[in-house]
């Protein structure tokens, strides 16, 4: 058995659930749907599912997540787990579940997450929740929530390479244009580099635009060895590569302001895939705030370090653009459900490389990134899709 992961499983089956304001669906319920829909994609009854991943949702919370979703879908697995690692959750699932069927553990896994914070959860619940992500002794005790958080490191990339808050504001507006071609997307409405700037001030240097949304909703993909890929009905999609790299939990224990581990993590999931950079033909790449891509552009080796102002504003991240990134509309247009918001990332790099994205599809698209991150630049993920051609 080879020791790598590449080319060594594939998703066969993708679920996405709407977006937004879903007041009648709690985060099991959403999660079920899109695990149902996911299900409907691949062809495939529940009862072939024997592995499952979850992430536990901030609204509903579960001792044992995976065992009290398997319970509620009525699903046996032999392989069962409940991940954490923020908004890298959904990468690093792919990960394990590639790992679990590698090693003959199983064969079919489902990996699904749900979550309806905008709706289930107050406006004192959310910040609660967003409290627990900095230290309590350290960071806290002096201001500093999640948002500070990045707006300080935003600040620092400003002041070390010269990046302008009109640089941070067109990676909102790329999105949005990317997002006003998705019907599923939350937010259809362009908007403008003004819009952005005269957005209420959230923590400066970053505005409400360059904001994520706080959304309702749910992705789930079902992923097998890669030698059963073409038995289901739709073209699967292949793990190339993968890289995980963890620096820090608390921003001030971090290394750097203006690097992440998204430095380590995508190198080690070039290397494995085999490829560079220059190969991928779209990237989907977290998107909480806006100065969050553009560093995370640097550390992953699409531009030189302090060149993310540059490479964004020449218009390199559009449709038609040496680089499409989020062409689904990200997490600043498209939804950001909590932890589970990368999962509707694959999702996207899954319909890029089916070809089925119709008006926002990349051209010709055959290889694909995808990266996520948890805490305050703390846990990254990068994971390497790609089509049978690029075996």
């Amino acid at each position: 058995m080879s020791t790598s992961l590449r080319g060594s499983v594939a998703v066969v089956g993708v679920g996405q659930t709407p977006v937004g304001s879903l007041p009648m669906s709690g985060s099991t319920e959403i999660c079920a749907e899109a695990a149902r829909l996911a299900l409907l994609d691949s062809g495939l009854s529940k009862d072939r599912i024997d592995g499952l991943i979850t992430c536990n949702p901030w609204v509903e919370p579960h001792l044992y997540h995976a065992e009290m979703f398997s319970e509620y879908m009525q699903i046996f697995p032999k392989f069962c787990m409940t991940l954490n690692a923020g908004g890298a959750t959904s990468l690093t699932a792919v990960q394990r579940a590639a790992s679990a069927i590698m090693t003959g553990v199983c064969d079919t896994v489902l990996i699904t997450h749900g979550d309806n914070p905008r709706t289930g959860m107050t406006g004192k619940e959310t910040g609660q929740k967003m409290t627990t992500t900095m230290n309590p002794q350290f960071e806290l005790p002096y201001g500093l929530g999640l948002a500070n958080g990045y707006g300080m490191a935003a600040r620092a990339h400003m002041h070390k390479y010269g990046t302008t808050s009109e640089q941070l504001a067109q990676v909102a507006v790329s999105a949005r244009r990317h997002a006003c071609l998705n019907p599923a997307a939350e937010m259809n409405e362009p908007i403008s580099i003004s819009d952005v700037l005269n957005s209420r001030m959230v923590a400066d240097p970053l505005h409400g635009l360059d904001c994520s949304l706080w959304s309702d909703g749910g992705a789930a993909v079902i992923v097998v060895a890669a030698e059963r890929a073409k038995d289901f009905p739709n073209n699967p999609v292949y793990f190339l590569g993968c890289g995980e790299g963890h620096w820090h939990e608390h921003l001030f224990q971090s290394r750097s302001l203006t690097s992440t581990a998204a430095s380590e993590s995508g190198p080690r999931a070039f290397e494995m895939a085999g490829l560079n950079p220059a190969d991928m033909d779209f990237a989907e790449i977290y998107d909480c705030f806006t100065n969050v891509v553009i560093v995370e552009l640097e550390d992953l080796g699409f531009c030189k370090k302090g060149e993310g102002g540059a490479f964004v504003e020449n218009g390199a991240i559009e449709l038609g653009g040496s680089l499409p990134v989020n062409t689904h509309g990200g997490l600043l247009s498209h939804s950001h459900t909590g932890h589970p918001g990368s999962m509707f990332a694959i999702a996207e790099g899954v319909t890029q490389l089916r070809g089925t994205a119709d008006a926002r599809q990349v051209a010709g698209a055959e290889v694909g990134l995808i990266h996520g991150q948890g805490g305050v630049l703390s846990s990254h993920a990068t994971l390497i899709l790609g089509t049978e051609a690029t075996l």
